[in-house]
């Protein structure tokens, strides 16, 4: 049956675009106020430690060259006295496990120490707002300055913190890119504007990112980006050690003077002045329990001990505790002997094998890597005077910065003897193809695949030398 136009049910633009809305949270700018304490210096401290080590390390020499080099034009690593190549492959597997099983172990003993302390996130927001204080003041005047409509002042306030903001995140993307090309010779080419066109895409967009990350969303990559704050849920336990609000000992929160006695009020210590609040660089409130934007940095805790401070309370309303410390009432000393149970031992134990392992093997590794590979093209030939050859190509690679003489020696049935040159040199850290040609008499030959063992020795150096297997064919 057919519906008259008038049946049909209008629906209003407006409501469907209060809906719309309804499914959005819109952004609430956080003024996070300054604050200091134990757990803050502990922040800067790692603060100075990472960027004294991205900033600087770029800069240091090593044998001549940049001390940390990831060229990967030559497809060569420098790390300070090794030289690394796609081969080595399983050293970065290993520093991929030993960097996941970190994050297990940190993990289950503090929970997001990571992201409170040392993650690039946390460390640059935390340069961007030290900018923004000394540019325009404290958490007070920033919320009266935001209040204000344009004026030459304000301008010339949000100008000085974004050039800075820009600066920083330019030289961070300079600081980048100069591990993966010469950083010495980016800064002349970038003097002379001679720089090429990947250069100044990562110098660019590295500098972008961290400029859009650490000054306009903070937070929010914290909250909504990052995907450790989704799964962070299934490496707590009950003994692992967040930060934490005492709610026995602060509820019920209110206001009071110093010298009230908050126990005739009927009140708890927390005196309810929103300090761990604004101090919080996600603005959460710690005192609704555990949340997953808590990054764990402790700046509530900082901010609620210097109140506990002032009104003569102790400290630790809230502090890092467990969730079975709270519950049971422990002590620290009973609360840290439950830190240390099967889980994280088990990890420590995964950890302290693998750790080893690749230490040992980067100890024993041998500047020396050769692969043998047969001429496919003639397998087996016969020259002059009834000898029989066989002909390969050696790959050698020379792993150290200094040059070195080799010698090929060959190991295998009697007669078999080397008929190409069989001393040769490798520059510093090179690579070369080497022709080899091996000899043996036909008449005393077995036809048939005949095991050989082909060794290249340094002559300077005896110590390092390499084996290889292959075979030599006999028709």
């Amino acid at each position: 049956m057919s519906r008259r136009l008038e049946d049909i049910p209008v629906v209003q633009v407006g409501a469907i675009d209060e809906v719309e809305q309804s499914l959005y949270e819109v952004r609430k700018h956080i003024y996070v106020r300054a604050v200091h304490g134990w757990f803050a210096r502990w922040r800067w401290i790692f603060v100075w430690l990472t960027q004294i080590v991205f900033y600087g390390l770029a800069w240091m020499e090593w044998n001549g060259r940049q001390a940390v080099l990831f060229d990967l034009a030559a497809r060569k690593f420098y790390i300070f006295g090794y030289v690394f190549w796609p081969q080595d492959f399983i050293y970065l597997t290993a520093l991929l496990i030993i960097s996941a099983y970190s994050l297990f172990l940190f993990t289950a003993i503090g929970g997001r120490l990571w992201c409170g302390y040392a993650c690039p996130q946390t460390v640059y927001t935390e340069i961007f707002m030290w900018i923004e204080r000394k540019i325009e003041g404290d958490r007070q005047r920033r919320m009266r300055l935001d209040a204000q409509p344009m004026s030459p002042r304000k301008f010339a306030l949000k100008t000085a913190k974004h050039g800075a903001w820009i600066a920083v995140a330019l030289w961070t993307g300079f600081t980048f890119v100069g591990y993966f090309t010469p950083i010495r010779e980016l800064g002349g080419d970038i003097l002379t504007l001679d720089i090429g066109p990947w250069a100044t895409f990562w110098l660019l967009f590295y500098g972008f990112a961290t400029y859009g990350n650490a000054g306009w969303m903070r937070e929010q990559v914290c909250k909504y980006m990052c995907p450790y704050a989704r799964f962070q849920g299934v490496m707590f336990d009950k003994d692992t050690m967040v930060v934490t609000y005492d709610t026995a000992r602060g509820e019920p929160r209110g206001a009071r003077g110093r010298k009230a006695d908050p126990k005739a009020q009927g009140l708890g210590d927390c005196i309810d002045c929103t300090m761990c609040v604004q101090v919080c660089p996600t603005g959460i409130d710690i005192r609704d329990g555990l949340q997953y934007e808590c990054i764990g940095c402790a700046a509530c805790i900082d901010a609620c001990d210097t109140v506990m401070d002032k009104m003569g309370y102790a400290r630790g309303l809230i502090r890092y505790s467990t969730e079975n410390a709270m519950a049971q009432g422990w002590n620290f000393g009973q609360m840290v002997r439950r830190v240390f149970r099967p889980r994280v031992l088990i990890y420590s134990a995964i950890l302290l094998a693998i750790i080893s392992v690749t230490v040992y093997s980067l100890y024993a590794r041998v500047p020396l890597k050769v692969d043998v590979l047969r001429d496919r093209a003639s397998l087996m030939r016969e020259v002059e005077d009834g000898l029989l050859e066989n002909v390969y190509r050696l790959q050698i690679m020379n792993t150290q910065e200094v040059p070195h003489m080799y010698r090929i020696t060959v190991t295998g049935p009697e007669s078999l003897h080397v008929a190409s040159d069989d001393v040769f040199e490798l520059p510093a850290a090179g690579s070369r193809q080497v022709p080899l040609r091996l000899r043996m008499d036909g008449a005393v030959a077995e036809k048939g695949s005949h095991k050989i063992l082909i060794q290249v020795q340094s002559i300077d150096d005896p110590g390092i030398s390499a084996v290889e297997d292959s075979v030599f064919l006999v028709r």
